[in-house]
């Protein structure tokens, strides 16, 4: 059995990424209520961005942890198609999820909807991505563990769209995103130490890309989408500052509000 390392890089990847988890639940939490808050096509693009928001950072959390994972005896490269699938599926699958919410008539179904589709979506993700892995040796899952990370994603995913339903403040939705980044946090270490690696050594090259080579770069530029992204939304008006300017226009000249 080759030994793993879940933090080669120190405290660095594991910091790094639950950051990038808030971030992305923070952006897409606010993201869903703006969405609640607005018709049309309004509604429909801030559910895209906040499926966006939440799908890039629950992936980049994935991988910027996945920076500081070695095994003993063999070096690492990734898939990179397979890789970008995974990038696909959990932003699909979050879109679908966040759709179901925002356009559900009944909340508790949607509610329930909504947080199983983006919990499957987010655990298709964190192994999508483990199938990208490629090693001198074979991997395995301890199958409990494997059930045990896809129950809390099911249950991150339900609590932030609930949060999203029923929270509207700043302040709430900052407290809500730190606590599903803990969560899909909590998610990807315990589906981490379901894996273990029995290690054939060879000398042969392996497929694929390093993380520097691909993973690196790809998550630097997600992550800086995430924050201008944020800055984006942070200065927009929401719908009750734009109706404010309308109504005093409205009023007649000379007369005073109530």
């Amino acid at each position: 059995m080759g030994h793993l390392d879940h933090a080669a890089l120190g405290w660095l990847t594991p910091a790094l990424s639950y950051a990038m988890a808030c971030t992305g639940a923070a952006l897409g939490l606010r993201c869903t209520v703006r969405a609640l808050a607005a018709t049309g096509r309004t509604r429909r693009n801030w559910l895209l961005t906040a499926a966006s928001a939440i799908g890039t950072g629950i992936w980049t959390m994935h991988f910027v942890a996945m920076l500081g994972f070695r095994v003993s005896g063999t070096d690492i490269r990734y898939d990179v198609p397979i890789t970008l699938v995974s990038l696909l599926v959990a932003v699909l699958v979050v879109c679908a999820g966040v759709f179901a919410v925002g356009y559900g008539r009944n909340r508790v179904r949607a509610l329930l909807l909504g947080g199983l589709t983006t919990g499957l979506g987010v655990a298709s993700m964190h192994y999508l991505g483990m199938a990208a892995m490629r090693l001198h040796g074979e991997v395995s899952y301890d199958p409990v563990r494997v059930g045990l990370s896809v129950l809390i994603a099911v249950a991150a995913a339900t609590a932030a769209l609930w949060a999203a339903l029923n929270t509207e403040s700043a302040l709430a939705v900052t407290l809500a995103s730190l606590i599903m980044g803990a969560a899909v946090s909590s998610m990807h270490y315990t589906g981490m130490f379901a894996v273990s690696v029995r290690v054939t050594p060879s000398g042969e090259a392996l497929p694929g890309a390093t993380a520097m080579q691909f993973i690196f770069p790809l998550a630097v530029g997600l992550g800086s989408y995430l924050f201008l992204t944020s800055a984006f939304v942070a200065l927009s008006p929401t719908a009750g500052e734009r109706e404010a300017p309308a109504s005093a226009r409205q009023q007649p000249a000379g007369s005073t509000a109530p």
